[in-house]
C-alpha cells in the first residue's frame, strides 16, 4: 500500500466508481471524489468508501462566503472524509472559516487550491491576474499557510518551490500526474510523472485517467507503486 497515491474516481455513476475500487482492491487506500461523482451519486458514495476502510479526498473546490464554507466543511467532516479543498483565492477569511470548522474533526485536513492545473500564464491574464502561475501559486500558498490550512493543491511543477518555501509539515497535493512513458497530458497544462512530483517535494499525487481508463487498472496502479518505490 502507498497512501501517497490518491486515485481519482472521475465517473458519472457510483457503480462505475465501485467497480474501479473493487479492481484495485486493498492495494489502493486513498480515493478522490470530485464534483462529477458527488453530484451524480451524492454523499453516500463517500460514506461507502469510508465504511470500506478507504480514505477520501473530497475535492469540492469551495469558493463561497465564510459561513457557507464553514457549513460545507462541517458536512464533509460528518461524512468522514480525510481531505477537502477550498479555493485560496477566496481570501483569508474564507480559509480561516474552513480551518475552524475542521477543528471539530481531527482527521480532516483543509487543502487550499492555488491555481488549477489546466491554467497557464495566459489564462491568468485573461481573468485579470497579472502574476505568472508560479508567482500566484506561491502567493496563495503563503496565504493559506498563514490562515492555518494543512496543505495546498498545486501542479507538480510548483512542488519544489513550495517545499522549499512552506513549513516542512505542509501537505502538498499534486494533480496533473501522468505515468512514466505516457505522452498524453489530458486536461492538464502543468504535469509530470508521479516520481518527479514526489521527488520535488509533493506529499501526495492524484492520478485519474492513467489508472481509471487503463486497459488493466490494477496493473497500471501496480506500475505506479513500483515507480514511486524506485524513486525513494
Amino acid at each position: 500500500m502507498d497512501s501517497r497515491i490518491i486515485v481519482s474516481l472521475d465517473f458519472a455513476t457510483a457503480s462505475s466508481a465501485a467497480g474501479l475500487v473493487r479492481q484495485l482492491g486493498p492495494a489502493a487506500t486513498f480515493y478522490k471524489v470530485g464534483l462529477q461523482l458527488l453530484t451524480a451519486a451524492g454523499p453516500s458514495v463517500v460514506r461507502e468508501l469510508v465504511d470500506g476502510g478507504k480514505r477520501v479526498f473530497l475535492d469540492l473546490k469551495l469558493l463561497e462566503i465564510p459561513s457557507s464554507v464553514a457549513a460545507a466543511v462541517t458536512a464533509v467532516g460528518q461524512i468522514g472524509a480525510s481531505m477537502v479543498t477550498v479555493h485560496a483565492s477566496g481570501g483569508s477569511a474564507v480559509l480561516r472559516s474552513a480551518v475552524e470548522a475542521a477543528r471539530h474533526f481531527p482527521r480532516l485536513k483543509v487543502l487550499a487550491l492555488t491555481v488549477i492545473t489546466s491554467m497557464d500564464d495566459e489564462d491568468l491574464r485573461e481573468v485579470g491576474v497579472g502574476s505568472t502561475v508560479r508567482e500566484q501559486v506561491l502567493r496563495l500558498a503563503r496565504l493559506a499557510v498563514a490562515a492555518g490550512c494543512h496543505g495546498v493543491v498545486a501542479s507538480p511543477l510548483e512542488a519544489r518551490m513550495l517545499r522549499e518555501t512552506l513549513p516542512s509539515d505542509t501537505l502538498i497535493v499534486t494533480p496533473g500526474i501522468q505515468l512514466a512513458g505516457d505522452s498524453k497530458k489530458g486536461d492538464h497544462a502543468r504535469f509530470t510523472t508521479a516520481a518527479q512530483a514526489i521527488g520535488a517535494g509533493a506529499t501526495h499525487v492524484v492520478v485519474g485517467r492513467p489508472i481509471s481508463r487503463a486497459s488493466n487498472p490494477a496493473d497500471a496502479f501496480a506500475a505506479l507503486r513500483a515507480e514511486l518505490s524506485a524513486a525513494r
